[in-house]
């Protein structure tokens, strides 16, 4: 018997807004370089500043990229018109982090930071941990090495294009080395949470909110009125996992 957590990410592990929201803009002006015209560095430190405040409603990273030109457009309505989406903005995100990586890996680095207690947690754990993310799974394995100091086999980390979290934590439970383990699922996004309430099938895992992570005061209250969610403090989250 024991314990498995399945973990989001961004939010619970690793404040990345500063890096998502610089990469989105390095991004942003690859993919719309006309608009960045007129754009000075005070004007990319407000757009920076305020993706600190927009950042909730982010599911996947490149939904950055979205962000940084709907700050522009509000900066600078005459740019208005509609610009395509999808999987090539995914792409040029995954490709503007690589080049960052590639060029100067302590800076890319730097922009992160593991939220207080959590690297030491995930050293110590003696639970069976696994990383559940929307982030590129090669992302989270560079700064879980070289920020946190903890090396989580590949094989437990499932990162974007793995399939949606619900499907990962159904893989999860059906593990053969899995039975008997009591299931825990740390999540920041309450949309993420509803979404495993619904499935009849997931029903056998405690589901937290990490209320230190990319969340409202209004989604952290609606999280305490749900009964099957529990809310969650930063040095209460440390202490499960060891």
């Amino acid at each position: 018997m024991g314990d498995l957590y399945a973990l989001d990410f961004d939010g619970v592990l690793c404040d990345s807004c500063g890096e998502s929201s610089l990469s989105a803009v390095k991004a942003a002006k690859v993919r719309w370089p006309a608009l960045f015209d007129g754009v000075d560095s005070p004007m990319e430190d407000w757009i920076v500043d305020q993706m600190h405040i927009v950042r909730p409603v982010v599911e996947t990273g490149y939904e950055n990229l979205l962000l940084v030109r709907l700050l522009l457009e509000m900066k600078i309505p005459s740019i208005r018109k509609s610009f395509g989406g999808g999987t090539a903005l995914v792409d040029l995100f995954g490709k503007v982090r690589d080049e960052w990586m590639e060029k100067d890996m302590a800076t890319w680095i730097g922009a992160n930071r593991f939220y207080p207690g959590v690297p030491d947690a995930l050293k110590f754990a003696s639970s069976r941990v696994y990383i559940v993310t929307t982030k590129h799974g090669r992302f989270a394995d560079a700064l879980l090495r070289e920020l946190a100091g903890v090396s989580i086999p590949p094989e437990r980390i499932y990162g974007l294009g793995t399939g949606p979290k619900v499907e990962v934590l159904k893989q999860l439970q059906k593990k053969s080395e899995h039975r008997g383990l009591t299931l825990h699922f740390v999540e920041d996004r309450l949309a993420t949470l509803k979404n495993v309430i619904k499935e009849p099938e997931l029903d056998g895992w405690n589901l937290y909110l990490g209320d230190w992570g990319y969340n409202t005061r209004k989604e952290r209250a609606e999280a305490a009125s749900i009964p099957r969610i529990h809310l969650l403090e930063l040095s209460d989250f440390s202490k499960k996992l060891k």
